[in-house]
């Protein structure tokens, strides 16, 4: 009961919510009228709230199940921030991520945020590989990614002496972020101009009430044990005018859990785990940019990825998940050990562009998981943003699949979502 009491203290305190219904035994759940709610606290919800409370004047709230923001996908990457080479034309995670790296690149010089544009070479380690190379620097000035160039081996490899390839593509727009420095800074903003963020808060669902929106949340501890079986009780009940799905990898569950929602077009969802081993027992790092293969079925293959300190990471593999069910996925029973086993795949993957790479090399970093729209061998699937004329629920927008390049398009996409639905 007191966690109960707690919950609802620190919701009904936030400035832009008026009681509508008390909470008493016999009367039901406490219902909150409020203006927006953002759920999700990860780097593209952080920037949705931002963009709606800083540009546009709305109250926003934000309803995160962890105890702190960015637990999930967003500090569970490589860190990159992409140039927008790999994705079709015209499609959103193409123009966001160009987009997304424009304003990125400004955000940070302008607000101090620790990042470095390194610039990227992707590399055909055999002469069958080239033409992949071709296509990706055809797709990638289409696209309108800036100054990329195609390299014979040996110029490639006279930048890094401890590459080997026979040609590669170099992207000098490509870069690395702090992305823990990045969601501060957009909190701060947010907070600044009246968000309010609300931790150990998970949305369990939402029903209509007469064309509006009741939310359904609960305190994280007790969805742990939580009836996913039937719609549940809630601890608090919001009314807000706007919601904006933005729970990573719990969205389509819990875009599911909306009762009067078109689950037609809801897509189905697929989850995979990437790992990254770290670069130990050196003192000099052996690389200056980041490194890429040939892109691989779900990924962009095990790559080279360096952060501000100079350290050395290769990741992330791919490996599907077949075990996720929605009740695991709103309950947040996510496995990411890294098992140090598969850096035997590591190895010679690593070898193909990096042939000094020493045995036992290798230690086990750390590991994140991609909310993806589309399995092993499905091909190339969009960010998708849902809104009413979608799904049939006012107020509502969905964003399912935001995986790479999330990180990199996430001003992009708090804007179009701000300007598009606010």
């Amino acid at each position: 009961m007191m966690k109960l009491k707690k919950l609802v203290r620190n919701l009904v305190q936030i400035p832009s919510m008026r009681k509508i219904c008390s909470l008493a035994a016999g009367e039901g759940v406490q219902k909150e009228k409020t203006d927006c709610v953002v759920i999700g606290a990860g780097v593209v919800g952080i920037a949705v709230a931002r963009e709606l409370s800083l540009n546009h004047g709305r109250n926003v709230l934000v309803i995160e199940s962890a105890s702190t923001f960015g637990t999930g996908s967003s500090s569970r990457n490589s860190e990159v921030i992409h140039g927008g080479i790999y994705y079709p034309p015209n499609s959103l995670k193409a123009r966001f991520c160009v987009r997304g790296r424009r304003l990125l690149y400004e955000y940070c010089k302008e607000h101090g945020i620790p990042h470095k544009q390194i610039g990227k070479l992707i590399v055909a380690c055999g002469h069958e590989e080239v033409p992949k190379l071709n296509y990706l620097l055809n797709r990638g000035i289409e696209n309108g990614v800036e100054g990329l160039k195609m390299m014979e081996g040996s110029e490639a490899m006279s930048m890094e002496p401890e590459l080997q390839c026979v040609r590669a593509l170099w992207s000098p727009t490509s870069g690395i972020i702090d992305s823990h420095s990045l969601m501060l800074s957009l909190m701060g903003e947010a907070e600044t101009h009246g968000t309010t963020f609300s931790y150990n808060s998970t949305v369990t669902g939402a029903h209509l009430e007469e064309n509006q929106i009741n939310l359904h949340i609960s305190d994280t501890k007790s969805v742990k044990n939580f009836d996913f079986s039937s719609q549940g009780y809630p601890d608090i009940t919001l009314l807000p005018k706007l919601v904006v799905n933005a729970a990573g990898l719990t969205s389509t569950a819990l875009a599911r859990r909306f009762n009067g929602i078109n689950l037609g077009v809801i897509p189905p969802s697929y989850y995979a785990r990437g790992c990254y081993f770290s670069l130990s027992n050196i003192t000099v790092s052996p690389f200056k940019h980041l490194i890429y293969p040939i892109p691989e079925d779900g990924g962009l293959g095990v790559h080279v990825t360096l952060d501000l300190d100079g350290n050395v990471k290769f990741g992330p593999d791919v490996e599907w998940l077949n075990d996720i069910d929605d009740v695991s996925t709103l309950q947040n029973k996510f496995d990411y050990t890294v098992c140090a086993d598969r850096a035997k795949k590591f190895y010679p993957a690593i070898r193909r562009y990096y042939p000094s790479l020493k045995d036992a090399s290798l230690q086990p970093g750390y590991a994140g998981i991609r909310p993806k729209l589309s399995g092993p061998r499905d091909g190339f699937y969009d960010f998708l943003i849902q809104g009413e004329e979608f799904h049939g629920i006012p107020r509502l927008v969905n964003l399912f699949g935001i995986e790479s390049p999330g990180l990199t398009s996430s001003m992009a996409i708090a804007e179009y979502v701000a300007t598009k639905f606010s």
